[in-house]
């Protein structure tokens, strides 16, 4: 059986992933299958953290463009991510694991608000982590959050969930010719202009050396297989 290959990681996870074929909300059989493979994982002895979108229920960028202005639509966002939060954390809970979800917002009677050290304290006594509400500050996106996150937590990964399995040349969905890549440096993502995150994610992630897993979450065990090294997907920055 195949073993584990880092021992500490974020995982990223859209708020759409959440969704799965509904077209706004929280499916609870994804959000138990997605819950499930963390347990899983933490079954084998792997420290899991988790940062998730809010894009299932609010995207702020979409409202600024109606008037309201992009701070406020931004601070709207990351009450989603709490609300998602909180579903992945019941979850994980409900299936045998424990989870505590901190938030960089302050909101004590709903969550604890996110520090560092006892963030590291949790990790210590076994809980899965899920960091909510981004980065706490408007303009910056969740996966400039899971890079910050991932780096403070001395995390050996950057998991990054999404629809596809990993980077192509072109997009696939609108190129059938698009070629996926095994792996990629972090000078070859950028020369080749592949946009594996935002650019504030990426910076973080390529100066504190996190390797960055991009696969598609839409496989039941994919998270497990990608820290396994089993999985379908790109590797960047290896």
């Amino acid at each position: 059986m195949a073993r584990p290959l880092y021992k500490r990681v974020l995982v990223k996870i859209s708020g759409e992933a959440l969704m799965g074929e509904a077209g706004f909300g929280l499916d609870p059989k994804v959000v138990d299958r997605i819950s499930a493979d963390i347990v899983s994982l933490r079954s084998q002895n792997v420290e899991v953290a988790l940062v998730v979108g809010g894009g299932n229920i609010f995207r702020g960028v979409q409202v600024a463009a109606s008037g309201i202005d992009r701070a406020t639509g931004d601070y709207m966002g990351m009450l989603a991510t709490v609300m998602n939060a909180l579903a992945l954390g019941a979850s994980i809970e409900r299936q045998g694991a424990t989870c505590r979800v901190m938030s960089a917002l302050e909101m004590p009677a709903i969550c604890e608000t996110f520090s560092r050290q006892a963030a590291l304290r949790h990790f210590e006594r076994g809980h899965v982590m899920i960091f909510s509400a981004g980065t706490g500050n408007p303009f910056f996106t969740t996966d400039t959050a899971a890079a910050l996150r991932a780096a403070e937590m001395g995390c050996e990964v950057l998991l990054k969930a999404t629809n596809v399995d990993g980077v192509y040349t072109a997009d696939p969905k609108l190129d059938k010719t698009a070629k996926r890549y095994d792996k990629l440096s972090f000078d070859e993502a950028l020369a080749r202009d592949l946009k594996v995150m935002d650019a504030a994610a990426f910076a973080l992630a390529r100066e504190n050396r996190i390797p960055v897993i991009v696969f598609s979450i839409h496989e039941p065990g994919s998270i497990q297989a990608a820290v396994m090294g089993t999985g379908r997907g790109t590797l960047v920055g290896a």
